[in-house]
């Protein structure tokens, strides 16, 4: 919560984003269906909803990056990271609080967002369509599979670089590159070149699982709390 009252802009980033999410899609679609006329959009409207609701994914992988990478490196700027390093907590123990307290925010903000989303786009789907588009499996794995990897991954990123640099700006530069693979998926499931169906979602829900585990290891394996101790000026 420290990090939360010092800068704000975090605190800001984390309401934005979801609420611009949640509100500015559902106009697109609406004004769609609008432009479609008496033309029938179930040909195509679920393809934009797909693709429009992996702005959750984008907004786990790149809302955490800050509070992350201010974790490690920012807490040693301003010496709050020493007594903790100090104390017998293990490296482990240290990664896993930076993890959570990243984490637990990020997603918190983005199932609330989405529940907005869901409803606003429900309203739309259910004259343009005749149905409620919303609960659907595909969503249920954005939600609770695909964007809590997707963030762990962003924070396990952010740690092992944040636990490399001496200044927070090299360390958010760096670790706000993760989001870039992301954006190439949404904008291929746009033009159809990549479906954001249940069956692919698995396969990039399975990689991420994949590198959520070894970068972990990773991290734990490079994080020298005697370096930072000693070395870091």
């Amino acid at each position: 919560m420290g990090l939360f009252r010092k800068k704000r802009g975090v605190m800001v980033g984390l309401v934005a984003f979801p609420i611009g999410v949640a509100l500015g899609f559902p106009a697109l679609v609406a004004y769609i269906v609008s432009k479609a006329g008496g033309m029938s959009v179930a040909s195509y409207l679920p393809q934009f909803i797909d693709a429009f609701s992996f702005w959750f994914v984008i907004g786990a992988v790149s809302l955490p990056t800050v509070i992350a990478g201010y974790g490690i490196v920012g807490e040693k700027v301003e010496k709050s990271l020493e007594p903790l390093l100090s104390t017998p907590t293990t490296d482990g123990e240290i990664l896993l609080g930076k993890v959570l307290a990243a984490f637990l925010p990020t997603i918190l903000a983005i199932w609330a967002g989405s529940a907005l989303f869901q409803g606003l786009i429900d309203r739309v789907t259910r004259g343009a369509l005749g149905f409620y588009y919303y609960p659907n499996w595909s969503m249920a794995l954005v939600l609770f599979l695909l964007a809590p990897l997707a963030c762990l991954y962003a924070i396990e990123v952010s740690v092992l670089v944040s636990s490399r640099v001496t200044d927070v700006r090299s360390s958010q530069q760096s670790a706000g590159l993760v989001f870039l693979p992301f954006i190439f998926l949404y904008i291929a499931g746009e033009i159809g070149y990549f479906t954001l169906d249940t069956t692919h979602l698995l396969y990039v829900a399975a990689v991420l699982a994949a590198l959520v585990v070894f970068l972990f290891v990773v991290s734990e394996r490079v994080f020298h709390r005697e370096e930072i101790l000693t070395r870091w000026k």
